[in-house]
């Protein structure tokens, strides 16, 4: 037997969810075997490394949603292509058939298919992440030999994870706070918007305790270990509001793992939305001060500092970035990464009230990103067409 035909077999073995339904596992096996055949006819086999399945289904925590009608998938399902090549060379490729593939399965199975393309050389020498940690350490192979990682074993290493992860981690989550108020704020709350607040509320839950494992060394790729850590994390050198942290790590899981539609009206997802950004501020300003190794009293204060807050990244690749993104009118403020943008814009979009009508805080956000919009709902629609590029 050889290794890609052992491999796939033991990735069959493997379970997407922890406690779903065997309908379930099987719908899901039987998109992964529609994933594989999709990719292997539209990419020629002999340019094709691995399919691997990542995410939460992939690492076999995939969340169960239980419904009258049996047990359904509830997040999205992310593919990775391993090509032979340079990345952006087969990206230019095949990026185009590969994301119609997506689409066509996302109809389906109604929820989102994501496939990224990727390659394998390219992690032998890429630094650690957190991405990187989780995928290399657990994953699904849809296609492949099992040790596809073979050469990349530093990707293994949850204690080497930069505290630049950490600080990623909640830039989105609180990116996904930003667009959950933004859904609140309407006159009228429908169900799906519910939901998607309801979804990024427990997402950022989940994310205090990660956080601030990955700060101390302690992230592990699977959510259930890492709800153990926090439960018995030692409190002597943090702060007081660590004492809030495990109970939302531990609501996080359960709905991570058992998700449900949110039932709670718009006041209720408001309440906690508060209280959440409001530890999210705490988290956010004490996690950076620990990274720049500068002291931070208040969002304002982050936001309107000019310490540069993406050290070590290359000068003339955060010119062109700043130029393909913001036009040559950021060319002034072109030589930092653009991601510090977005923090910056963040603090005071998040956590500051009213700052459409505080002249410093409109100046630095249509500085930061490069707009005329003069309201905080303008302000938000440019932030979260950027966040993407940089999430």
């Amino acid at each position: 037997m050889d290794s890609e035909t052992a491999g796939s077999i033991t990735a069959m073995r493997a379970r997407f969810t922890v406690d779903g339904s065997e309908d379930l596992e099987g719908r899901l096996e039987d998109l992964c075997t529609r994933v594989r055949d999709g990719i292997c006819a539209r990419i020629p086999r002999k340019e094709i490394e691995a399919i691997v399945l990542g995410g939460g289904y992939g690492r076999g925590e995939g969340g169960v949603l239980r419904t009258a009608t049996g047990d359904w998938p509830y997040n999205d399902l992310e593919f990775y292509v391993f090509l032979n090549g340079p990345r952006l060379w087969q990206e230019r490729r095949h990026g185009g058939a590969v994301r119609d593939l997506g689409e066509r399965l996302s109809i389906g199975a109604g929820l989102h298919v994501e496939f990224k393309i990727d390659c394998l050389e390219r992690w032998k020498s890429s630094p650690v992440s957190m991405f990187s940690y989780d995928l290399a350490s657990a994953r699904r192979v849809i296609l492949g030999a099992e040790d596809i990682f073979k050469g990349c074993e530093h990707h293994l290493d949850g204690a080497a994870i930069p505290l630049e992860e950490a600080t990623r981690l909640m830039f989105n989550r609180c990116s996904g706070l930003l667009l959950a108020r933004e859904k609140l704020q309407k006159s009228v709350l429908t169900s799906e918007d519910a939901d998607f607040a309801g979804r990024n509320l427990a997402k950022m839950q989940l994310a205090f305790g990660d956080a601030v494992l990955a700060a101390h060394g302690q992230y592990h790729w699977s959510a259930r270990e890492r709800g153990r850590r926090c439960a018995c994390f030692p409190a002597a050198n943090l702060p007081p509001w660590w004492a809030e942290v495990p109970a939302h790590h531990a609501a996080g899981l359960e709905f991570k793992l058992h998700p449900s539609r949110a039932v709670r009206t718009a006041d209720e997802l408001g309440a906690e939305h508060r209280r959440l950004a409001g530890l999210a501020m705490q988290l956010w300003l004490w996690l950076e001060s620990r990274r720049l190794k500068e002291s931070f009293r208040s969002a304002s204060d982050y936001a309107l500092s000019d310490l540069e807050k993406c050290p070590g990244t290359s000068a003339w690749r955060n010119h062109f970035l700043n130029l393909r993104t913001f036009g040559p009118k950021a060319a002034a403020f072109s030589r930092r990464y653009p991601r510090e943008r977005l923090f910056n814009a963040l603090a005071l979009l998040l956590w500051e009230t009213d700052v459409a009508s505080q002249p410093r805080f409109l100046r630095r956000l249509q500085r930061e990103l490069q707009t005329d919009a003069l309201d905080w709902a303008g302000l938000v629609n440019v932030f979260k067409r950027i966040w993407p590029c940089y999430g």
